[in-house]
């Protein structure tokens, strides 16, 4: 099957140290959770000689955190590997990484040493770091751009202090697989000791190919990969953690290794990263974009229909991806289109199908993104311009640092015990993460229905301080995806009334299909 490699996760320190990654102490402790449940071997939680704040993040997430390895990254510097020693000295499972440049580039523009003292830094750096724990990891940065006999002599020295982990960075995405590997192979061959430690792979995307390199490096003897969740981390960031980790798994007999992560976890660690940096993976991110499992194309869509395989090489499922999504538009053919109707609860005749067929891929020459409202509108003539049958009548929002809450009042036409008769008023309060979220709940509290919304975009209409504000909002409401706008001077008031349409255009559907109920077409006839 193959033998077993260690995950080593650095998204909380490489990938943090990208502009814009930055995260507090309470979410690099919630992502660690997460990372432990996902199941890494390794959690690098932060370089604590950075700052106070990355300080008490690793030494609370070594305190909290027990199964996997907790480490520090520490500079080949005293000050640097005592604050590392102490941060990660409550862990069940201590590591101190320590690292220096080893290329004569690095050597002589940015650290101005020599050779020479460069092996006698990382000679001491190790010894140090072993009062602390004796599991400690030798980082020779730049390694790809390093002279080979040069760094087999640091590697070499910081096995004879007493090393256990060797880590080979390509630090600027600079090597090709085939070189990648022939590094370590000539590494391992000709370091005496070598075989006592684990060599690490730690690969850059400059050139788009950091997974490939730490594959290349399993293939040629690496026991560890350090890489992260979305491939965040400086510049075009590192080897994306759940690539690799499927890459184990779609090829187990050309990548042969074992791993105990979590596959299933995959698609949750990656929403909840993106979720707590504000940053989201290209939409054709491998195993965990947006449309990692889409398809439009009508070819595709009809293959996968028969079956998954056709053009999807891991079922969604086992990344924790809830199915395959057939995304409709110009390229989408009739299956899709079928099935699509055949969700929303109609059953087409071949007549009716043929002719919504082609009403649909005229409409979808005009139109980027196809909604349910759009197949509802087809289907039952427009109702774009729904009646107002919810109205916002009163809306209060509080914030604070840690949530908001929001008081909502509707108008509206509510059926039955409990709010009253047509025209009465109905309200419900909830919490949320933002005024936003939290008006959103109150929303679909008062109203009774499924709310997800999955897109909302803001614009301002005016110019000036006192700007009018439009929210374009997407939602999927019990099953059904339509769009609504709404707006305000006061963006949260936008956002509700916008949501709010969106349930009028849902609520008229709902009209129509009860009208509907003797058509051919209508599920269940």
């Amino acid at each position: 099957m193959g033998r077993d490699v260690i995950i080593f996760d650095t998204t909380l320190r490489d990938g943090e140290q990208a502009p814009g990654n930055s995260m507090t102490a309470e979410e690099k402790l919630r992502l660690a959770r997460q990372l432990d449940v996902l199941g890494v071997d390794v959690i690098e939680a932060g370089f604590p000689s950075a700052s106070d704040g990355d300080r008490r993040a690793v030494r609370t997430i070594a305190e909290s955190v027990r199964r996997p390895v907790i480490a520090a990254l520490a500079r080949c510097h005293d000050r640097d590997i005592d604050v590392a020693g102490e941060a990660v000295r409550p862990a069940a499972r201590p590591r101190v990484h320590v690292f220096i440049a080893t290329s004569d580039l690095h050597l002589e523009c940015k650290l101005r040493l020599s050779r020479e003292q460069c092996v006698e830094r990382a000679r001491d750096a190790v010894r140090r770091a072993r009062r602390y724990t004796d599991d400690v990891e030798f980082s020779a940065e730049d390694a790809t751009r390093t002279d080979l006999e040069f760094l087999c002599r640091v590697v070499e020295a910081a096995i004879e202090e007493g090393a256990t982990t060797i880590n080979l960075p390509d630090t600027v995405g600079y090597a090709l697989p085939v070189e990648y590997g022939a590094m370590f192979r000539a590494v391992r061959e000709r370091v005496p000791g070598a075989e006592r430690v684990v060599f690490s792979a730690h690969c850059h995307d400059d050139l788009g190919l950091a997974v490939a390199n730490s594959l290349a490096a399993i293939e040629a003897g690496a026991g560890q990969v350090e890489c992260t969740v979305n491939g965040i981390g400086e510049r075009a960031g590192n080897a994306a953690l759940e690539e690799i980790v499927v890459a184990g798994r779609v090829r187990p007999h050309a990548v042969r290794f074992n791993c105990g992560v979590n596959a299933q976890e995959l698609f949750r660690t990656s929403q909840l990263l993106s979720h707590v940096i504000g940053v989201f993976p290209q939409p054709n991110k491998a195993v965990v974009g947006r449309n990692a499992f889409a398809h439009e194309a009508g070819i595709h869509q009809h293959g996968v229909l028969q079956n998954g395989l056709t053009y999807e090489i891991i079922r969604p499922e086992e990344v924790g991806v809830a199915r395959s999504s057939l995304v409709l538009g110009k390229h989408s053919g009739r299956h899709a289109l079928e099935r699509r109707y055949r969700e929303l609860g109609y059953e087409l005749d071949e007549a009716t199908l043929h002719q919504l067929y082609e009403e649909f891929t005229a409409l979808a020459d005009k139109k980027r993104e196809i909604l349910d409202e759009d197949l509802l509108a087809l289907l039952h003539g427009r109702f774009h311009d729904a009646p107002e049958t919810y109205r916002l009548t009163h809306l209060q929002v509080t914030c604070g640092t840690v949530s908001a809450a929001a008081e909502v009042r509707l108008g509206g036409p509510w059926a039955g015990g409990g709010g009253g008769g047509e025209g009465s008023e109905r309200g419900a309060t909830a919490s949320g993460n933002g005024p936003i979220a939290a008006a959103f709940a109150a929303i679909a509290k008062v109203v009774g229905r499924q709310v997800e919304v999955m897109n909302l975009t803001v614009q301002s209409v005016t110019p000036g301080r006192d700007s009018l504000g439009q929210v374009l909002v997407q939602a999927r409401i019990d099953g059904k995806t339509l769009s609504g706008h709404g707006a305000s001077t006061d963006i949260v008031e936008a956002s509700a009334r916008a949501l709010i349409h969106a349930l009028n255009k849902v609520n008229h559907a709902d009209q129509l299909e009860d009208q509907s109920l003797n058509a051919s077409y209508f599920w269940g006839v």
